[in-house]
């Protein structure tokens, strides 16, 4: 047995909660399984090294504090009330049914009322974490369905944190519960609430953007960190609430910010990394050998939280006006306990509400059921199907409408373009005028909010960090661009996609030189390094302006490219055609024109209009209704709205603009 210091407490629990996250990241499992096993191993239960439970204790309250921010953070109102007849109805019941349920069997098994209270709380409540990451995956979460079960989630959390002011009044160490103290907590609830939503929410914003125009992004997040831990610190000091609802509410109000967005970001990491000490601090707690001779009481639980909660939640889904595939994904994505209930049972314990071994079932049937629930999310398809042959019972779950599509299911011969940015917003711009179908995948839901709203086949996940790619229907796609600007989530993307579909030709965008020729070797068709091309455009005119002649510059160009671009050409040939693509507006310029009502080419020729003699360009094609026809013949008639291709060099198009299209 060894005595860690802070430092190497640190140390070894990153250390494991590392190597156990990839080993169930690689086989398919939730990360927080191999957090919480990690913990396990460093417990004082097993053989070997022995965390500090008290120090590790310590760290893991910054771990409540930053993921109840955090989930303050994210959480909407708006969200809620746009699916609120099933959220709070069902949510709420659900919540009281799991409750009765988990009270019925702890006495059953002859614990006392308040440890039957804390069963039934903790298998009530599914993890949000859980959930998000799993409905990502599956391309679920920015679907109707989805939307259902993320407001259920916020209904869940909004009770949680009103649950967790509440016990410790109710009779603590085994005493009778002090309702008066529970009347003054509250009031000193709604006091704090009220001095945050008055003056927290019009201070603290001001602050955050008064802290970014001094452009210092480590000021910034010392003041980030300041409010978070100061308002949660503050909260249970002043007001005698915990540091959980402070951690919350600072959240809350934090998100009415318009750098609510920065900020989520710049948090990540610490919330990323003191949760990682949490759930391994939760780990330590776990007896394997309690587990072992409990295993029967363990699987019941288990049970009660898959299974039990499928049903009950479906059931409370029911009756409300939602596709029956609403109701399969609410039950699936219910079907899991998480932080929450951690949360709840390390209260408990400390309150003596439960005991150690008590607890230990608790955290044994949250680590099955998070085992479980990647496999309960994906027979939500499978169960639809087989519900579906059963035609009464279908026609009476279906009964409020049809469910809404997979996204793969309405996409086919289709450009996938990744990164909803600058780049990828003006490519999905020349598709949508071009009628060529394409499909989004961005991780902001702002973005993906956006698109939907027009009707945009959207998926809302992180290329480089789930499985979102499978539910872009890649075998079917006739291109994929990757327009994201970080050059390590491309190349993962790249990856991926080569993976799923072999054959698909890929465009990435390259931030490097090293990038370009790892994207190449990934299998990307073609790599545009944007850096560079601007550069040269750049150089280009700069040449020219002093006075250089045009093919010297040209061929400067082309031995940069040939350099940068080495990994993708093979030939003189294909250096060539590179060279044609990407420097063709050296010479030439072949751009796209909509015609528009007041044009002088409406209802007549090209005889009659003689765009090449007044302009110098060159029609090649027009696209009319959808339809392309190249090389026009002169008494083709123009119509409002055709859009012209025309060949020409700068200044001819530039002439025909303010002829034809201004």
């Amino acid at each position: 047995m060894h005595s860690l210091s802070l430092l190497e407490n640190i140390a070894v629990a990153l250390g494991a909660a590392f190597v156990g996250g990839l080993i169930f990241q690689r086989i398919g499992l939730p990360t927080i399984v191999g957090y919480l096993l990690a913990g396990v191993a460093i417990g004082p239960f097993t053989p070997g090294y022995m965390g500090d439970p008290q120090t590790l204790g310590e760290l893991a309250e910054l771990g409540i504090i930053f993921l109840m921010f955090g989930v303050g953070l994210h959480f909407s109102f708006a969200d809620l009330w746009k699916v609120r007849d099933i959220a709070i109805l069902g949510a709420l019941g659900q919540m009281m049914t799991l409750l009765g349920l988990g009270f019925a069997l702890s006495w059953f098994w002859g614990w006392s009322p308040m440890a039957g209270l804390m069963l039934g709380l903790a298998v009530s409540i599914a993890s949000t974490i859980v959930m998000l990451r799993g409905f990502m995956d599956l391309g679920l979460l920015n679907t109707s369905h989805g939307q259902v079960a993320v407001g259920w989630r916020v209904m869940e959390d909004l009770g949680t944190v009103l649950i967790l002011l509440v016990l410790p009044n109710l009779g603590a160490r085994g005493t009778a519960p002090d309702w008066h103290a529970v009347g003054m907590t509250l009031l000193a609830a709604i006091g704090f609430l009220a001095f945050m939503l008055f003056a927290g929410k019009r201070f603290i914003p001001w602050l955050l953007l008064r802290v970014a125009h001094t452009r210092s992004r480590e000021l910034f997040i010392l003041a980030i960190l300041a409010i978070s831990l100061g308002i949660a610190l503050a909260a249970s000091r002043l007001f005698g609430v915990s540091l959980a609802l402070g951690a919350f509410v600072a959240g809350a109000v934090v998100s009415e910010s318009p750098l609510s967005h920065r900020i989520a970001s710049d948090l990540l990491p610490f919330r990323e990394a003191f949760s990682v000490l949490f759930f391994v601090s939760i780990g330590m707690l776990l007896d394997p050998i309690y587990l072992l001779n409990n295993i029967q009481p363990a699987l019941i639980l288990t049970g009660l939280v898959v299974f039990g909660k499928f049903l009950v939640s479906g059931a409370w889904a029911l009756p409300f006006p939602r596709p029956a595939r609403t109701v399969l994904v609410v039950a699936a994505g219910s079907s899991q306990i998480g932080e929450f209930s951690f949360i709840l049972g390390q209260t408990g314990l400390d309150l003596g509400f439960l005991g150690k071994d008590q607890y230990s079932l608790i955290l044994a049937a949250a680590l099955l059921s998070i085992v479980v629930n990647p496999l309960m999310l994906k027979l939500i398809s499978p169960l639809e199907s087989g519900l579906r042959k059963i035609r009464p019972v279908w026609r009476w779950l279906n009964r409020y409408g049809q469910a809404q599509a997979p996204v793969e299911d309405t996409v086919a011969d289709h450009v996938v373009v990744v990164g909803y940015g600058r780049v990828g917003s003006h490519i999905v711009d020349i598709l949508g005028e071009l009628h060529i179908p394409y499909l989004v995948i961005d991780f902001r839901i702002e973005r993906i909010e956006r698109l939907s709203k027009k009707g945009v086949p959207t998926l809302l996940g992180d290329t480089a960090n789930s499985d979102i790619l499978g539910h872009a229907a890649l075998d079917r796609a006739r291109l994929l661009v990757v327009t994201l600007p970080e050059e390590a989530a491309t190349e993962l993307t790249v990856a991926a996609a080569k993976d799923i579909a072999p054959d698909l030709a890929i465009i990435a965008r390259a931030a490097t030189r090293a990038g370009v020729k790892r994207l190449a070797a990934l299998g990307a068709k073609l790599v545009i390094h944007p850096e560079l091309e601007g550069g040269l455009q750049v150089i280009r005119h700069t040449l020219l302006h002093l006075g250089f002649p045009l093919q010297e510059v040209r061929r400067y160009a082309d031995t940069v490219r040939r350099e940068n671009y080495d990994a993708l050409v093979k030939s003189q040939g294909e250096h060539d055609l590179l060279r044609e693509l990407l420097d063709a507006s050296d010479l030439l310029d072949i751009s796209w024109r909509k015609i528009p009502p007041h044009s002088l080419l409406v209802g007549k020729t090209m005889a009659e209009t003689r765009p090449r003699s007044q302009t110098g360009v060159t029609v090649v094609a027009i696209m009319r209704e959808g339809k392309l026809m190249l090389n026009p013949s002169m008494d083709i008639i123009f119509m409002v709205d055709d859009r012209l291709g025309l060949l020409g060099n700068p200044d001819q198009i530039e002439a025909a603009d303010r002829l034809f299209f201004t």
